[in-house]
């Protein structure tokens, strides 16, 4: 009998959902819609709902996975959207205090057909936003990005922490950029 996901150490966890990059897929954009709508129908006072990450940029390789930013009013009690969240298939993955994270489609076997990232905030703590429309605007840094995480795949395929971390200093740069350019948009 398998192990429940509950009851894997971390670096099981890795083997059982490597990083895998994928050529831009078209059915990100609709399983986005198809998942912003359930929310918007299960979710009280959401200030905004945001497709968030590499699918959200069409050059690009990316992880299967949609990345979605949920805000929400600042004088909202996040755990209160906590329950909601998981009773609607998400699994949570980290809290804090002004953050909750959740991801859906991770089962015993592996990935299912269609994997999300639920990333629950306060409006204003939205960087990625910023980050995302610097790529989508410069297509020649996003190919920049892309390059980098397909140098880094293979050697962190088994380790999302340093994979992610390996990127950081990227991401900073020209989210810093963005937000010099863009203001306050968000």
């Amino acid at each position: 009998m398998s192990k429940k996901l509950t009851e894997m150490s971390l670096e099981e966890l890795w083997q059982l959902f490597p990083i895998i990059l994928t050529e831009h897929q078209e059915c990100w954009k609709e399983w986005y819609f198809e998942e912003e709508t359930l929310l918007k129908k299960v979710l009280p006072k959401v200030q905004r709902i945001s497709n968030i990450g590499s699918t959200a940029i069409s050059s690009i390789w990316a992880k299967p996975i949609v990345d979605i930013l949920v805000e929400v009013p600042k004088e909202s009690n996040l755990f209160d959207y906590k329950d909601l969240i998981t009773n609607n298939g998400y699994i949570c993955m980290s809290q804090s205090e002004d953050r909750i994270s959740f991801n859906k489609g991770y089962t015993e076997n592996g990935f299912s057909e269609k994997v999300f990232h639920l990333h629950l905030r306060y409006a204003g703590d939205n960087d990625e936003l910023y980050f995302r429309d610097y790529l989508i605007e410069f297509p020649d840094i996003a190919k920049e990005y892309e390059k980098l995480k397909i140098s880094l795949w293979k050697e962190y395929e088994h380790n999302r922490d340093a994979y992610t971390n390996a990127k950081t200093e990227f991401v900073k740069k020209y989210t810093e950029k963005a937000k010099s350019i863009y203001g306050n948009r968000y």
